[in-house]
């Protein structure tokens, strides 16, 4: 007698249902081993390691156990919080740096503005020494009094 298949409709265990029952405990449990056996092994440690040797997907540790991928992340140094701390840091001396920078730059222009003016004062004065030197200006007491 031939045998009956049951469709898909009528059966709850599909192809990709779990094998077991979801229970969380278990599966932070199942992580935090996967974590020590590859600490013991000296492996890299990242959230996909992690996740591959508990048999559990990367989007699930952050998307479910947040607080266990913010510890792994603090293991490798790059928990949320270092990572901002180190940025502001970073952020705090090139601050520093650009308030030197325009210290600087105000100073020079300023010293710019005096030297254009001195250069200014000689221009004119080479130019009244080029026409006293050829007989273009008599020399005399311009606006000085006597």
């Amino acid at each position: 007698m031939p045998r009956l298949r049951a469709s898909k409709a009528q059966t709850s265990d599909g192809p990709n249902a779990p094998s077991r029952a979801r229970n969380r405990k278990r599966t932070l449990e199942g992580l935090n081993q996967a974590l020590s056996r590859l600490q013991r092994n000296g492996e890299k440690i990242t959230l996909k390691a992690v996740a591959d040797e508990a048999g559990v997907s990367a989007p699930l540790l952050n998307n479910r156990y947040p607080d266990f991928a913010e510890q792994v992340r603090a293991i490798i140094g790059k928990s949320a919080r270092q990572q901002r701390n180190k940025k502001a840091g970073l952020l705090t001396q090139e601050r520093e740096k650009n308030r030197e920078l325009r210290e600087l730059n105000k100073s020079q222009l300023a010293e710019i503005k005096k030297l254009a003016s001195i250069n200014e004062a000689l221009r004119v004065e080479i130019a009244l020494c080029k026409a006293i030197a050829e007989n273009k200006v008599t020399r005399a007491d311009f606006g000085r009094k006597r």
